[in-house]
């Protein structure tokens, strides 16, 4: 790379070093010079010091009663513009269909669509849109593979280092199963089982392992949150704030992070509630935002009408939520209402329309998988 003419110069790489990941990106055309400046590794680990925005959400949908066969379309749903349309084809660079895994520090895990002779798993910047691969491992295909990439305890400067963790479910006796987890790491180019093991008779749903200072979170279907150290290499289930015996209905949740710390976030009869993990181990949370649906629908009167009783009148779980929170971010969530995708700002406590339902595909309501997607310069190269 030819040097850049203004590389000893901190007052011009101070003030780049400023701007968003994406007008950066943009930036780099403006001359070779800015090229070289914005590629380089040293001013990229200046720049992720800045707190990036949520920019956008993916969205794929999946087959509600079969992990054998992938839906190959992708939506990406951008929430930092006001005519919001939703774009396809965003991991055209990719040589082949993908699922969506999991998504942190602006780098996105997925694998080849089943059924595949041949799948891999392929880590990517959709924004500077490179990407590496590996085989799919010796594991089960409906494992959950999650990325564990934290460009501050790893410093991208010289080179770009992950670990990738597969949640696999065996049986583990009559009537038990139990999570293990085997770890990739890019330094190595090698998996191995981790001796660590969590009996646990739930299934992993939504929110495809939430990375938070280091660790990584699955929401379960029962209640509990799964917890996985990918450093020191031990687990835990972490109980949900309100027992499922709090509920008249059905509650809805998902789990996701804001400021360095894990939240959970649901829908009931007593309103939206975000939730603050203090304790793992302790199973410690503190109720940080609590909004009454009453106050909700009032604050939000253009978008919402009597969702208490449309709330209250879910009590089977084989039919979709009136609302749904898919995904929550810094502050930001992603919630479907019926047959709208909204997003909500916990900041402002309000609801801005995004898209119908309808143009995120034919299965969309049940279960999809949605990621929140912040961007980086973080090179793959």
């Amino acid at each position: 790379m030819k040097p850049c003419w203004f590389e000893n110069d901190d007052i011009p790489i101070n003030i780049l070093s400023r701007l968003p990941a994406k007008t950066l990106h943009r930036l780099k055309y403006v001359s070779e010079e800015w090229l070289n400046l914005i590629s380089n590794r040293s001013f990229i680990t200046s720049q992720l010091r800045k707190t990036e925005p949520v920019s956008g959400f993916f969205f794929q949908e999946v087959f509600q009663w079969t992990d054998d066969e992938s839906i190959e379309s992708i939506s990406y749903i951008p929430v930092d513009v006001d005519n919001v349309n939703v774009w396809r084809n965003v991991f055209d660079f990719l040589p082949e269909y993908i699922v969506i895994m999991s998504l942190n520090n602006g780098l996105l895990c997925c694998r080849s669509c089943f059924p595949s002779s041949h799948p891999r798993i392929y880590v990517c910047n959709p924004l500077n849109k490179q990407w590496t691969s590996l085989q799919w491992p010796n594991i089960s295909q409906t494992s959950n593979v999650a990325l564990a990439f934290n460009p501050f305890q790893n410093p991208v400067d010289v080179s770009t280092r992950f670990k990738l963790v597969a949640v696999s479910d065996i049986e583990n006796g009559e009537d038990e199963y139990c999570f293990v987890f085997d770890i990739y790491s890019s330094e190595t180019g090698l998996w191995r089982r981790s001796k660590e093991c969590c009996v646990c008779n739930h299934n992993l749903t939504k929110n495809k392992g939430v990375l938070v200072n280091g660790i990584l979170y699955w929401l379960t279907d029962g209640y509990q949150i799964l917890m996985f150290d990918p450093e020191n290499e031990f687990s835990l289930l972490v109980t949900a704030p309100l027992p499922e015996t709090e509920f008249s209905g059905i509650p809805e949740m998902c789990i996701g992070e804001w400021q360095g710390e894990v939240c959970y976030v649901i829908i009931s009869e007593d309103g939206l509630q975000l939730w603050v993990l203090e304790d793992h181990f302790a199973s410690q949370w503190e109720l940080r935002i609590s909004i009454s649906l009453e106050n909700l629908e009032k604050e939000n009167s253009n978008v919402l009408y009597k969702i208490s009783e449309k709330v209250a009148s879910r009590l089977c779980k084989d039919t979709p939520a009136w609302m749904d929170p898919l995904s929550f971010k810094d502050g930001v969530l992603l919630i479907r209402v019926s047959a709208n995708v909204y997003l909500y700002r916990f900041d402002t406590r309000s609801m801005k329309k995004l898209c119908d339902v309808s143009t995120l595909g034919p299965t969309s309501m049940f279960y999809p998988i949605v990621v929140p997607y912040t961007m980086s310069l973080v090179p793959l190269d």
